[in-house]
């Protein structure tokens, strides 16, 4: 052994023996909705968020963790482990319609099988009725909203059938109280129960999403920031910076809750947003939140959410894990599909020999273990076009007349140069990979959701 983390990592591995689940980590996965590259304080971002930062500096920073241009196809991919469009062209993009085929193996369901208890509080999006939401996908408990980004203070979406779908367990009901303090308190009263483990928490919180606000507590910390020139977008961006010490500040009340409950030395934290951020933004929504004129930065990266542009789709994300991960920054390109082979692998989950994943096993990357992978493909459809990532590579392959791009990600991360006409031979060969990708792809709408979109 090299090191006393190898030998504590050999220690934990020697004792996940088969039939055991004390030693199996509980599993915390936080993604937040919408936060940008330059939203946080380790990219040098304007809004306090001082307990992501400590987490990044005391765990792994995952410093090219790719995602979906926007939400439901992010969490399509985190919670099955495949590629979106391996499920049909509707989760290419939000939506209210069910993701998975009924039946389908999720994280959840995964880890289940695997002896944990499963709990889920926040932004489902993955099936706005009930008979599609988390309790049919493996999870024993579940809270927040089956739709999308909801208003933080009435919990209400856009009007029409989904307009009200805040919920417990499936079952539709109404409460008083913000968003993201109650989805919040929900969390810790699991974590705080002392029933049963492991266990598997998935948080998807409503913020960062439009509609944009906070209490008047976390508003106190802006009220007098310089943040823009134009009076209307300052306020914007008070607002936006609020609502983003808000998710930092809860994600230090879980911390603090597994510290004194003494759960936090055998807990895995995962962070993740589900895109990169919006640089501004009305509000749709059934509220009187005002818009927001000013939003997220991804600086410097190019582009931004529903873009397939690395400022869309390159995320902040982190790791954690006290005394089994050390802290370091991890420059290999992983995406939210690994977290599903990943996680159900420490869990010693059996996976039947017929199921298909596209993601890798992340954990040797994690460690340590492992400096270098082979060179991996990352597919990431969207109804605009696809990206293939691949060895440092990048193609963007637009749908319709527009001509694809290349980038050398290597040489410039922030796509300022184009290639695809100076190097044609690389360019093919891109395009010859993203061929047998899309082989896989469900190309139609299933059968029983055709009469649900009309």
């Amino acid at each position: 052994m090299k090191s006393l983390s190898s030998i504590v990592l050999f220690l934990f591995a020697c004792n996940h023996l088969p039939g055991e689940e004390v030693n199996k980590p509980n599993i915390l996965l936080i993604v937040a909705d919408d936060l940008g590259w330059k939203d946080v304080g380790w990219h040098g971002g304007s809004f306090h968020t001082p307990v992501m930062d400590k987490l990044v500096r005391e765990g792994v920073e995952l410093n090219q963790h790719y995602v979906q241009p926007v939400c439901s196809p992010t969490r399509t991919a985190l919670l099955s482990g495949r590629f979106t469009s391996r499920f049909g062209p509707h989760v290419l993009s939000p939506t209210n319609l069910r993701a998975f085929p009924p039946g389908t193996i999720t994280l959840a369901s995964a880890l289940k099988q695997s002896g944990y208890v499963t709990h889920m509080a926040g932004k489902w999006h993955l099936g706005s009725k009930p008979e599609w939401g988390p309790q049919n996908y493996g999870f024993d408990h579940s809270y927040g909203s089956l739709n999308g980004a909801v208003d933080p203070w009435n919990h209400k979406y856009r009007k029409g059938p989904y307009e009200d779908t805040w919920h417990r367990n499936g079952k539709r009901i109404d409460e008083e109280g913000n968003a993201t303090e109650l989805v919040s308190k929900e969390v810790l009263g699991w974590i705080n129960s002392g029933k049963k483990s492991p266990w598997f928490i998935y948080v998807p919180f409503h913020a960062v999403h439009i509609p944009v606000d906070a209490p008047e507590e976390y508003k106190l910390r802006y009220r007098e920031a310089k943040l823009n020139d134009d009076p209307a977008k300052n306020e914007s961006l008070r607002r936006f910076g609020s609502f983003v010490t808000q998710l930092d500040t809860k994600i230090g009340g879980f911390i603090e809750a597994l510290e004194k409950t003494g759960q936090r030395k055998n807990t895995l934290v995962v962070f993740t947003s589900d895109n990169g951020g919006l640089h501004s933004g009305g509000n749709a929504y059934v509220s009187k939140v005002p818009p927001t004129p000013a939003l997220s930065s991804n600086l410097p990266l190019r582009g931004q959410k529903n873009t397939l542009y690395d400022g869309g789709i390159r995320v902040c994300a982190f790791a954690n894990w006290p005394g089994v991960l050390e802290p370091r920054k991890l420059n290999a390109p992983l995406h939210a599909c690994d977290w599903m082979p990943t996680l159900t692998k420490l869990a010693g989950w059996n996976r039947p020999a017929d199921f298909k994943q596209d993601g890798i096993d992340a954990w040797p990357l994690l460690t340590g273990a492992v400096q270098k992978i082979e060179p991996r493909t990352i597919y990431i459809p969207h109804p605009s076009g696809s990206v293939v990532n691949r060895a440092g590579w990048k193609l963007i392959e637009y749908k319709g007349k527009a001509k694809p791009e290349l980038y050398h990600l290597h040489e410039d991360p922030y796509e300022t140069s184009n290639l695809a006409e100076k190097m044609p031979d690389k360019l093919k060969e891109l395009q010859a990979i993203l061929v047998e990708l899309r082989k896989d792809d469900v190309t139609k709408l299933p059968e029983d959701l055709v009469k649900e979109k009309n």
